[in-house]
């Protein structure tokens, strides 16, 4: 009889088996699932987390035009109306009317409305091109999903704060505008040259943890507090 084939070779070496790669399953090598991002990824460069200004509903104008407009149509539909119906024009449409046929274009009162209507035009052009709510100042964007504001009295608070920890500083008032910080400081001790150099570090590094998207400009004034009485 012969002897059955046998899975091991015959002089005694061992085959090392393949090994299958996980990573070709889609799973690591500790057998977890790779992470997907469920999210969008965040924004890491800086350049590409500066953002624009906030715009502005400008519900207040908006609806002031409105209601005057309604208010204009609603008597010039009810005139027109009124006279298809047999009964006499308004007074102030005949007298508006004879009016601006008879006055000249170089007339005071022809001028005067002119330009009222064309300062109300340039306003509302104005408000429909910028985008308003100048006190919001735009952060720099973490994630593509998420955009924040910091109020200019918040950033002000901040940057108060931040200038008070430094020694000799007695008193601190802090302006924010949308591009610079104005911060005026007593010092009751120490040179006024040291507070100051001491107040710019402090500052530069409290501008840079707000977190805004154009970093405001600060300019630093230390003075000796006044005398009393």
């Amino acid at each position: 009889m012969s002897e059955p084939r046998g899975t091991e070779p015959s002089d005694g070496a061992t085959e090392r088996l393949p090994v299958p790669d996980e990573s070709a399953n889609g799973t690591e090598p500790d057998g977890s699932a790779p992470d997907s991002g469920s999210g969008p990824p965040p924004v890491e460069d800086a350049e590409q987390g500066r953002e624009g200004r906030f715009w502005s509903a400008r519900r207040i104008p908006a609806g002031i035009v409105a209601l005057l407009l309604l208010g204009l149509f609603g008597l010039f539909l009810y005139d027109i109306v009124s006279v298809r119906a047999g009964r006499p024009e308004m007074y102030w449409r005949r007298e508006l009317a004879d009016q601006l046929a008879e006055r000249p274009l170089d007339d005071t009162w022809v001028l005067v409305g002119a330009g009222v209507t064309a300062v109300l035009g340039l306003w509302l052009l104005v408000l429909a091109a910028t985008p308003g709510l100048r006190d919001l100042l735009p952060m720099r964007r973490t994630h593509s999903d998420v955009r924040a504001g910091l109020h200019r009295d918040a950033a002000a608070t901040a940057l108060r704060d931040r200038a008070m920890e430094v020694a000799g500083v007695q008193s601190v008032r802090v302006r924010m505008h949308r591009t610079r910080a104005d911060v005026r400081a007593a010092a009751h001790f120490r040179e006024l040259d040291d507070v100051r150099t001491d107040l710019d570090a402090v500052l530069t590094e409290a501008v840079d943890g707000l977190g805004l998207s154009r970093p405001p400009r600060h300019s630093v004034r230390v003075r000796r507090p006044g005398r009393k009485g």
